[in-house]
């Protein structure tokens, strides 16, 4: 594994915006007011040719009128036992606070490097804000700039000097889940009970979670990264300007899955939003698993869990393919049962198929229902061609591509599913203009003995 090395300090000294600078990120919500930053944020970082996983932290206070800052300093505490290096940032504007001395003295007991940067020093004609930090009794601290840069690469050079040495990099082939749904649904809550660790604040109050907080987990022998995300919540409802920073980066999570986990409140049942949320994942072609959470607060009976399901079918049809599972993040009910799924559609989502294959399947569909007229010619269909996956992508090439009816679409989609066993993810089937005069017919016999060919020598 990479060095891992912690940020840490008070509220609002300038955490998130060092991590972004060293990050080259824009990962970490930053704001001019304390308090943004809850979770641990991990992101990757390189200097000189060394790599490191910097790790961002909520701001350490003892505020009895923060409600999550004991879970805050849980996580400060967590982040420092598991890091190889530590970073300290004070406030060179803000001066000395109570808490840095409570900080420092946390520091002087742990056995690894640590390192003071002194920030919001713009320059060399504010490093004379340095003098006062020298009373705290740490050596060395130095002057930066997390917004402007200043004495960044100094600093840089000195923190990987510090650092263990790495193994090279080896292939990142990790599946990639993101956690999507309505504020409070669960999420951080199954997140933790995954990990087996109270790796993500929880708590009862909806927009706990601001950042898109990834996770590595193992599983059977497979890494999994877990993206945890800010809840979703109607547009109109949205007014505060970080909420609406959240959701972008919740969206943007799911732009770089490969998996969406759709968490939706089974106490609540099926809401439009829920709907909306499973949409924006189905938009972005990722491959979709539908979790009702807390289902061990609902009164059932043997239908419960297959009304349930109807219902999610009927509202989400576009969805029709994703696997539903009824789950409890707070007892673990049925939670080990979602890699399994996870394997299932991830298997699908990166499949390609043969264009042989593809083609008889389609032959056999436009034999089985003869495509409709237009402007009194029929529609040919000549040839198909898987061209990408993660999801799998179809393009079929015809002679009037703007004239193929929706229905008739999803026929062929479904004639698809059903031909390449691909029943468990999303699907996209393109239409080109033929740009060449073979036919479809003379087209598959060349796909016939080319696939004959490869299995005598196979």
């Amino acid at each position: 594994m990479k060095p891992i090395v912690a940020v840490i300090g008070r509220p609002n000294v300038g955490k998130s915006t060092f991590f972004n600078r060293v990050t080259k990120s824009k990962n970490a919500l930053v704001d001019n007011f304390p308090g943004v930053t809850r979770d641990r944020n991990f992101g990757d970082a390189v200097w000189d040719d060394v790599e490191f996983t910097l790790v961002d932290t909520g701001g350490f206070s003892d505020d009895d009128e923060d409600v999550f800052a004991g879970h805050i300093r849980s996580q400060i505490h967590q982040a420092i036992e598991d890091a190889d290096a530590v970073i300290m940032i004070l406030d060179g504007k803000g001066g000395i606070s109570p808490y840095d001395s409570d900080l420092i003295s946390i520091l002087r007991l742990v056995k690894k490097p640590v390192l003071y940067a002194v920030n919001k020093i713009d320059g060399e004609g504010h490093e004379k804000y340095m003098y006062d930090f020298y009373s705290l009794g740490i050596e060395n601290p130095y002057p930066v700039s997390a917004e402007h840069g200043y004495g960044i690469r100094d600093f840089l050079d000195d923190l990987i000097k510090v650092l263990p040495s790495s193994p090279a990099g080896e292939k990142d082939d990790m599946v990639r889940i993101a956690v999507a749904g309505r504020p409070n649904a669960g999420k951080s809550s199954l997140i933790n009970r995954i990990l087996g660790q109270e790796r993500h604040v929880v708590s009862d109050i909806p927009g706990t979670t601001r950042d898109a907080i990834d996770s590595i987990c193992r599983v059977n022998g497979k890494d999994y990264c877990l993206i945890d995300t800010a809840g979703i919540r109607r547009k109109g409802k949205v007014s505060l300007k970080l909420e609406k920073f959240s959701i972008i980066k919740a969206l943007r999570s799911l732009d770089r899955c490969d998996i969406a986990l759709i968490v939706l409140d089974a106490g609540k049942g099926v809401t439009d939003q829920d709907i909306t949320i499973a949409g924006y994942a189905y938009e972005r072609g990722c491959g979709c698993i539908l979790l009702l959470n807390k289902w061990d607060l609902i009164e059932k009976d043997a239908g419960t869990a297959k009304r349930f399901n109807e219902e999610l079918k009927n509202q989400a049809k576009f969805l029709n393919f994703a696997p539903s599972l009824t789950i409890s993040a707070l007892t673990g009910q049925r939670v080990n049962k979602i890699f399994g799924l996870v394997e299932d559609v991830y298997k699908q989502f990166s499949t390609r198929i043969g264009t042989g294959q593809l083609n008889r399947i389609m032959e056999t569909a436009l034999a089985r229902n003869e495509p409709p007229m237009h402007n009194g010619k029929r529609l040919k269909f000549y040839y198909t061609t898987q061209v990408s996956e993660k999801p799998p992508a179809f393009v079929c090439f015809v002679n009037f591509p703007d004239a193929v009816h929706f229905s008739y679409k999803r026929y062929l989609i479904n004639q698809l599913r059903e031909g390449t066993g691909l029943t468990k993810t999303p699907i996209r089937l393109i239409f080109r203009q033929r740009t060449g005069r073979i036919e479809f017919g003379q087209r598959k016999q060349k796909e016939d003995k080319r696939d004959r060919k490869k299995k005598k020598r196979k």
